[in-house]
């Protein structure tokens, strides 16, 4: 497997630079301060999650996680040829690129321009003009019913206020008996050190302690927001979107997968999983 090109501390320092963050805290954060602090976030951080990531992301694949799954493979979305899909929170589109390759009508959005712009130029390298959207997951600019499926791999559910309302905005857009299939850091690593080393084994943070987790700068102002949702708070706010769920996938740590993305590594991978797919249909 491909290496990172910079480490994981370094990458992030150059964005904390920029926006000046400097410190961690665990805190409320309603939704126009996440957006404007994830905006700006991906923003300064575009070109180093591409330098890092992007070679094993590929310029057109379609990866739902750091332990390597691909669609190609899993089918999660089942016959894409000849259908209209929407990929939500789509960082350089290469999900995208690849849906278009396969016969698919793919449309891509993303919150961050930064991100938009890696995309833009990797519709340039491929020849594959996939439609760009910036957009928030929490307001999608698309009529009613307007699509066959929707994905998103690691992309915009973590980082928005809502989840309740990001899943109303996917059911209004597809259409009855869509799929909506996207992967996340599985819930349970919120309770482990960001580490993919030893330190990364210890539990520190509880369960179910659903506070934001938020990077400020010196005035307190937020620069980055993720938040955590339980297993039961994904599947009841699906339910309550009217989706059905009809598989939940965690992937395994692949044998002789050595690279080490974030707090993923093959350590950790052969102890918990990282990755929660889950796989629904809109009733």
């Amino acid at each position: 497997m491909s290496q990172q090109s910079v480490t994981e501390p370094e990458r992030h320092a150059q964005a904390e630079e920029q926006l000046g963050t400097a410190g961690v805290a665990y805190r409320a954060v309603s939704a126009p301060e996440a957006t404007a602090a994830n905006l700006a976030w991906w923003d300064a951080d575009a070109d180093d999650y591409q330098a890092t990531h992007g070679g094993f992301l590929g310029d057109a694949d379609f990866v739902w996680c750091p332990e390597g799954v691909r669609e190609a493979d899993v089918a999660l979305l089942g016959e894409v040829g000849g259908r209209r899909i929407l990929e939500v929170g789509c960082g350089q589109a290469a999900c995208s690129r690849w849906l278009a390759a396969q016969g698919a009508e793919a449309v891509a959005t993303d919150l961050s321009a930064g991100m938009l712009r890696h995309a833009r130029e990797g519709n340039e390298r491929t020849g594959t003009p996939v439609p760009l959207v910036q957009a928030t997951a929490e307001s999608l600019p698309f009529a009613d019913a307007s699509f066959d499926a929707a994905c998103s791999a690691f992309g915009a559910v973590p980082f928005v206020a809502s989840v309740d309302v990001v899943f109303a905005e996917v059911h209004r857009v597809l259409r009855p008996g869509a799929r909506w299939v996207f992967s996340v850091t599985h819930p349970m690593r919120w309770i482990f050190p960001d580490d993919p080393g030893p330190q990364g084994l210890t539990v520190t943070q509880p369960y179910f302690d659903r506070t934001p987790y938020v990077e400020v700068d010196e005035e307190g102002v937020a620069t980055y927001v993720e938040y955590h949702r339980t297993i039961g708070d994904y599947v009841r706010a699906l339910a309550d979107a009217g989706f059905a769920l009809t598989d939940l996938i965690e992937p395994a740590w692949p044998e002789g997968h050595s690279r080490t993305w974030g707090q993923w590594s093959p350590l950790r991978g052969k102890l918990f999983p990282g990755t929660a797919i889950f796989c629904t249909q809109r009733g």
